[in-house]
């Protein structure tokens, strides 16, 4: 066949998957079965499925076949144009904790699940905020892997760490509430703030942390009702603050009575950090974290830590909410905690984040970005005069997908900064794609 029908054939393809006539999981014709239905040689139809491979949409698994992966389109919760990736975009926007061994554990877990003794329970409807056996296992974990000491009746489980914040907040405050918050912070608590409307009340950025002085001013001006915070690996700019930041961050709260929310999503990626703001201030502490970060982004399993003051509220509001997180999902998780799985996995992705940071050190190096050295992202300062939405749009059309620092501000005006996601693409790809990035910004005159 002629080396153009190959290449139609391709495109074909890709265009049915992405328009969604084959959609996610549709597994496709076996290589023979492709080579005889248009005439091609084999090494021909091995070709297309290589090609469609690379553009990110199939997948090959040994002994199975070829299938349409699951690849989100658009992802709505950025409003910056270049998160609308096609499925062959080199993603630095987003963050997947993908590792080789992903689908082998979800298989022998499920064949688990479906051995044990009552599998039919896992249709039935948990108690809001989860069983307590399970409340037990994040208990146990907790203790073990943050030292963070808590009993299963002041932990609640929860649809993701978004939705452990959200409740935290619509349980404690009410509308028009202040919210202090990191003047640049994760996206996820803007939306939820304005949601709720809350007014957030930015914290400005110093070096190696929040400006706790102009916060205790802030809290002295304001009645402010909740202070977020990510003192273990902040998200964007990964700091880690010092145990005598985190005690004076606590006397802010204790003085002007306000409720902190400890956000610890990436806390994991820091092997020993200071102790957590739930165990120096147990009293006024919502720790939030889940398994999204660390295991699989789809598990939708997280954790709520709470105060015995609020455990009523907590649990009510969860009730109204959602009532529950599903129980096949919460039985996966806690076996995962239980077995090690877990603690194996962040180790390794503290390892392997790490490689990604030096890899970006070295290509950026001489620019103005900052990181954690285990943190699966880094914020790149642009130069002077730069915009960070003529450096996204040129990207895009280079097929790179970013994501600008509006999108993190919580102030009216953003710096012009980018946050480069650095674990959503093989590691070989990763090197060509930074390197695009400095290439294209070294190429723009400021303006």
């Amino acid at each position: 066949m002629p080396r153009h029908s190959v290449a139609a054939l391709i495109e074909a393809l890709a265009t049915r998957i992405r328009e969604g006539h084959l959609p996610p999981g549709t597994q496709l014709p076996t290589h023979r079965q492709l080579a005889a239905r248009h005439g091609l040689a084999l090494a021909s139809a091995s070709k297309i499925y290589a090609r469609l491979g690379e553009m990110g949409l199939v997948i090959g698994e040994t002994g199975r076949g070829t299938f349409v992966r699951d690849h989100a389109r658009q992802r709505d919760w950025d409003s910056s144009d270049e998160a609308r990736l096609n499925a062959s975009a080199l993603d630095l926007s987003f963050n997947h904790p993908d590792h080789p061994e992903q689908a082998a554990l979800l298989r022998a877990m499920l064949r688990e699940l479906a051995a044990a003794g009552d599998p039919a329970s896992l249709l039935r409807q948990p108690p809001p905020g989860g069983r307590m056996r399970e409340r037990a296992s994040v208990s146990a974990f907790l203790a073990q892997a943050r030292n963070i000491e808590a009993s299963p009746e002041r932990i609640f489980l929860v649809n993701g760490a978004q939705q452990g914040l959200y409740i935290a907040a619509a349980a404690l405050l009410a509308p028009h509430d202040r919210l202090a918050a990191d003047a640049l912070t994760y996206p996820g608590l803007r939306m939820l703030a304005a949601a709720q409307h809350l007014e957030v009340m930015p914290i400005p950025s110093l070096p190696d942390g929040p400006d706790l002085a102009t916060l205790d001013r802030l809290c002295r001006q304001h009645r402010v009702g909740m202070i977020h915070a990510m003192p273990t690996l902040h998200n964007p700019l990964g700091w880690v603050l010092s145990h005598t930041q985190r005690l004076q961050l606590v006397d802010i709260a204790r003085r002007h009575d306000c409720w902190l929310l400890e956000d610890a999503a990436y806390a994991y990626l820091e092997a020993r950090p200071p102790p957590a703001l739930a165990s120096l201030a147990p009293e006024r502490t919502i720790h939030v974290s889940s398994l999204s970060k660390s295991l699989a982004s789809g598990l939708r399993f997280g954790f709520m830590v709470v105060p015995d003051r609020c455990a009523t509220r907590i649990r009510a509001t969860i009730r109204a909410a959602c009532w529950s997180l599903p129980g096949i999902v919460s039985a996966m998780a806690v076996r995962w905690l239980d077995s090690g799985t877990v603690l194996r996995q962040e180790t390794d992705l503290r390892n392997e984040w790490s490689k990604r940071q030096a890899l970006a050190r070295n290509i950026l190096d001489g620019m103005d970005m900052t990181a954690h050295p285990a943190a699966p992202f880094l914020w790149l300062r642009l130069p002077e005069g730069l915009r960070m939405d003529r450096i996204a749009t040129a990207l895009a059309t280079r097929n790179i997908a970013v994501s600008k620092a509006e999108a993190y501000a919580t102030t009216h005006h953003a710096p012009h900064a980018l946050r480069l996601a650095l674990a959503s693409m093989p590691f070989e790809k990763l090197g060509p794609a930074l390197s695009e990035v400095r290439a294209t910004i070294e190429a723009f005159p400021p303006q």
